[in-house]
Order: structure tokens, then C-alpha cells, then sequence
């Protein structure tokens, strides 16, 4: 089926830019004002140099433009123009800010309506921020290491022993050490520590190279048995043709729908995002257009299933995506607002996030709902299975998620290769903490089993539906 491949083709270039619209702070939802004018001129007040200790991060602010320094514990430099590697979180720059009562502070946002990031006002930018440097190979790794040691919240719960670590591969580096081989170090460093919200990417003598652990035993099993998209093209297929009802869609590229024998709705969501390409990713435009997408989808399948039995709410495939998408998702099966999960930076009071979650103003479906998890639901689609795990209308049906919840936080080194680490908890309303194990279903069943990882979604499909009609019955 074309639509099938159109979908193929898009699926993998999943927006992961829940990072920079979920970071620091309270007070999310009151207004922010933009940086700049219409005509590209900075607002005077915002106008000089900012610094995050949360982040590590030093901004100049000028006239025109913002200039972004890393400022590690071992060295201060310019963050790194983007190259061919650099993915979509790493070009996108602060677009709002929130004066605070404290005028040394100020308070930047991505996107609108979600947490923002305190910075605090320096008089001049420091004297270790300097431009044009050059970095040694040992320059690189005391960065690389220094910046795990500020940041990454996950250690202990990953059961990380990193000082051993970090002196075992000490032992490989010397100065004048190619690529390959330097990237084989970090390599060692990384991909062990098995997060996949943890990750470097770059170009290593011309070719892009990836470090990334944590994926789960589902991913790992595919791509080395057919790959992801004849995977992907594979359930697609089978649940427009074989198992839903008669016409049953694929939606944006990235919603599969449809009915089972007339008396359950299917909603399957593969990423929280991409569901308009009108305006450029990461802009405000966009966010105003995705959600404003994602509500008139939602509003036209709630309401085909408002007499259903039960919905089946799919994001056992779910890749992650903008988190504003899913909080908008869980307010369409509470009619009362509910407390969503919180959000903390270990070491940073200041930067904690609660999130409330209101009803949606459109169509609710509060009738019986069964949400399908599974290792490879990550991300935004694990802040969904969490918040709706809350309800009392929700069983959760599957296997424990990927458990990689946390912001990435962007750490580019010098070179250009890019990092991303974990360094926020997220936590329900009670306290729970799901990163590193996953968040558990109410009942356990394989959705994916590697001896038939199609046909055995329909069946782990079928077995809910199962349970949806004695539940009626």
C-alpha cells in the first residue's frame, strides 16, 4: 500500500523534541512573551548574559540573536554548529521568556504552555568562555566525563559504577588519538549505561556514527532479524487489512484506527508529533498546529466511538514525541482534572514541574479504556501510559515500558559530536519512579513475542479485545 510506505518513510524521523518544552520550574501555563519581535529585534530586558547551573548553559543574548555556551565543569565554549548528525533538539533555540520577580532572573521557554528554564543575569560573560579554543583529545574525554558527573541523574538507579569506569577508559586516551578510536572510548562509556534517552552522535572521519544503549529486547531482535520498516509496514498492513473492521484508516502518517466487530474503537499512535509538516519543527507555529491537529483527530474518533464498548488506546509502538501532545491525549479520558506527574532536577529545587491535567475541552471518552504498552513505548509515550495508569477507567495491558522518561539533556562537545543525557525525574503524583525498569501493566501479555512478532500483535490485539467483552458482559 503507498499510504503504508508514505508512513514508512516518516514514522522514523520521530520529533524528540520533548526535551526542550518539558524543562525546569514552575508555574508552566501562565503567559510567556517572545524573545524577539516580529522583526527579529530582542526584547531590551532579555538583552546580555544569562547562566543555568541546571543546565550548564550560558546565553548571550544580543540585539539579533542568541549565542549558546556549554558551560561544563572543565571548559566553557560555543556550542558547535549543527551538522548532517545534529538531531532536531540540537538546532532549536529558546523562543520565550517569563520575567520573574526577581529581576537578576528570567525564566526561558521553547514552546508555549510548557515549563521553563531559570537563568540567572551576569554582569559579563565569564573569562573561561572563550572563543576558537582547541581541544585535545584529553580535553575532550575530561569534558565528556565532567559533564556526567553534573548532570546524569541515573547512576545509582542504572546501578553505574561511573568513577570505574571513567579511570578504566582514562587509560586509552592520549592526545593525538584518531577519531575512531577516541569515539570507541566514549563508545565503552556510553552505550553500557543502558538508557536510550543517553546518547552520542557525529561524524567520524566523514561518516555519521551512533551511541545508544537501553532500547529495550524488542528493537535490538527486529533490526537484526528484517529491520524496523518492514516491521512497521508489516503491522500496518495487518491491522488495516486483517484485523480491524472494514474501514479502518491510517491518519496523519501516524495514527492506525479503525473498530473490532463494531463494539471496540483502536487507536494506535506511533509518535506524539508529526502530525502537520505546514510549519518548520521546533517553532511556535508548529506546536500551535500540532495540537490543533491532534484535537480535530481526536474529536472525530472519540466521536465515531462514543457509544463504544471500550477503546483500545494503542502505544505499544509509540516512539516518543512533543510531551504537550501527551497531556493532550490523557485529558480526553479523565472529565475531571487529575494530578498528571512531576518532574525534578536532582540538585535544583528551583527546577521541579507539576503538571495538573485538566479535562479537554473537546470530546472525552470515559468509558473503559486498555492501553497497550510494551518495551518499545518510550518517552512521550511513557508519560501517557503513566498519567493514564492513574485513572480508574484504564487498564493497562503488556509489558513493562522502555523506562526512559527523562528530558535529553543537550551537552555538544567541542568537536561537534553531539550529547544527550538523562538528567530529570520524572515521577507520578505518589512518588514513583519508572526509569530504569518501566512502568508495569495491570495485566501482563506479550505483544511482540520474537517468535512471531506481527502476527503476534494481532493475538496480544485480540486477547483485549477478549477482555473488554467479558468485561461488559
Amino acid at each position: 500500500m503507498e499510504i503504508v510506505m508514505q508512513f514508512i518513510a516518516r514514522v522514523f524521523s520521530v520529533l524528540l523534541i520533548a526535551a526542550p518544552v518539558l524543562t525546569a520550574c514552575s508555574e508552566p501555563n501562565t503567559t510567556a512573551r517572545p524573545i524577539f519581535s516580529a522583526q527579529g529585534v530582542s526584547q531590551p530586558e532579555v538583552r546580555g548574559v544569562w547562566a543555568s547551573s541546571e543546565k550548564g548553559w550560558i546565553l548571550e543574548i544580543g540585539e539579533t540573536g542568541i549565542k549558546r555556551w556549554q558551560n561544563t565543569p572543565t571548559a566553557c565554549y560555543p556550542s558547535p554548529a549543527p551538522d548532517d548528525a545534529t538531531p532536531l533538539m540540537g538546532q532549536i533555540e529558546y523562543q520565550l521568556y517569563r520575567p520573574t520577580r526577581d529581576p537578576k532572573k528570567t525564566q526561558f521557554q521553547y514552546l508555549p504552555g510548557d515549563a521553563s528554564a531559570t537563568f540567572e543575569k551576569l554582569k559579563h560573560l565569564p573569562d573561561q568562555c572563550i572563543n576558537d579554543q582547541t581541544f585535545s583529545e584529553t580535553d575532550l574525554f575530561n569534558i565528556l566525563t565532567s559533564v556526567f558527573d553534573a548532570h546524569f541523574a541515573f547512576f545509582t538507579a542504572r546501578k553505574i559504577d561511573w568513577a570505574s569506569r571513567v579511570a578504566v577508559a582514562r587509560q586509552s586516551v592520549t592526545d593525538g588519538m584518531d577519531e575512531k578510536t577516541l569515539w570507541s572510548v566514549f563508545d565503552q562509556l556510553i552505550s553500557g549505561i543502558g538508557d536510550s534517552h543517553t546518547k552520542m552522535v557525529g561524524l567520524v572521519d566523514g561518516e555519521k556514527r551512533r551511541i545508544q544503549g537501553g532500547l529495550g529486547e524488542t528493537l535490538p531482535f527486529i533490526r537484526l532479524n528484517g529491520g524496523e520498516g518492514p516491521w512497521i509496514r508489516a503491522l500496518v498492513d495487518q491491522l488495516i487489512s486483517d484485523v480491524l473492521d472494514p474501514g479502518a484508516e491510517l491518519i496523519a502518517d501516524r495514527i492506525v484506527t479503525g473498530k473490532i466487530d463494531d463494539q471496540i474503537g483502536y487507536i494506535q499512535i506511533f509518535t506524539m508529533g508529526g502530525f502537520t509538516d505546514i510549519e518548520p519543527a521546533g517553532s511556535i507555529e508548529w506546536s500551535k498546529g500540532e495540537l490543533k491537529e491532534l484535537n480535530h483527530i481526536l474529536d472525530d474518533l472519540l466521536t465515531r466511538y462514543k457509544d463504544c464498548d471500550a477503546i483500545i488506546l494503542d502505544l505499544s509502538n509509540n516512539r516518543g514525541g512533543y510531551d504537550a501532545v501527551a497531556r493532550a491525549i490523557a485529558a480526553r479520558f479523565s472529565d475531571t482534572s487529575f494530578k498528571g506527574y512531576r518532574v525534578e532536577v536532582p540538585g535544583h529545587p528551583e527546577a521541579s514541574t507539576n503538571y495538573e491535567i485538566p479535562p479537554a475541552k473537546g470530546i472525552r471518552y470515559t468509558g473503559p479504556v486498555y492501553l497497550m504498552a510494551s518495551d518499545v513505548t518510550v518517552s512521550g509515550g511513557e508519560i501517557t501510559t503513566m498519567m493514564m495508569k492513574q485513572l480508574p477507567n484504564v487498564t493497562l495491558v503488556g509489558r513493562p515500558t522502555r523506562g526512559s522518561f527523562s528530558t535529553p539533556l543537550a551537552k555538544p562537545l567541542p568537536n561537534g559530536w553531539y550529547l544527550e543525557l538523562s538528567n530529570e525525574v520524572f515521577m507520578t503524583p505518589a512518588g514513583d519512579v519508572y526509569e530504569g525498569r518501566g512502568i508495569p501493566p495491570d495485566i501482563a501479555l506479550d505483544i511482540y513475542p520474537q517468535s512471531a512478532p506481527v502476527k503476534g500483535h494481532a493475538a496480544a490485539m485480540e486477547k483485549t479485545a477478549d477482555l473488554a467483552k467479558k468485561r461488559k458482559g
